[in-house]
């Protein structure tokens, strides 16, 4: 699992060099969201305040993310992914697809489904607070 870590971090950086594997997960989230707080980003990925809060500035910084009021209560900001957070999001996506495409070529469809299907499992298990990244 160490060595599958340290790939993935390793592999985000190399696809756009201002975007590390949590930024890449949190705009991923925002993305599927629609916009959320920095706070149910921390709560999602059960990550610790300051955490996220690094991570959206350095977002906001580069122009990935940008705040919103709320529509419904104006004392609460919302994250939202910019047109340029989407593009990136768009490019190290299909960058990710293909590297798994071309990893993943020559398995044997019985192996992808069980691979598939232990990854679904592995995912499953709650996170525990101990286990916050």
């Amino acid at each position: 699992m160490t060595v599958f870590a340290r790939r993935a971090r390793a592999s985000a950086g190399r696809m756009h060099p201002e975007l590390s594997l949590v930024s890449y997960t949190l705009l991923g989230h925002l993305e599927e969201r629609g916009g959320c707080r920095a706070t149910d980003l921390a709560a999602h990925y059960a990550l610790d305040k300051s955490t996220v809060s690094r991570q959206v500035t350095a977002l906001e910084r580069v122009g990935l993310i940008e705040r919103r009021l709320d529509t419904e209560d104006h004392r609460v900001q919302v994250l939202h992914l910019t047109d340029a957070g989407r593009e990136i999001l768009a490019q190290v996506t299909e960058s990710r697809r293909a590297a798994f495409r071309e990893r993943l070529a020559d398995w044997p469809e019985e192996d992808l489904q069980r691979f598939a299907a232990y990854l679904t499992r592995y995912n499953a298990w709650p996170l525990a607070p101990k286990d916050r990244i």
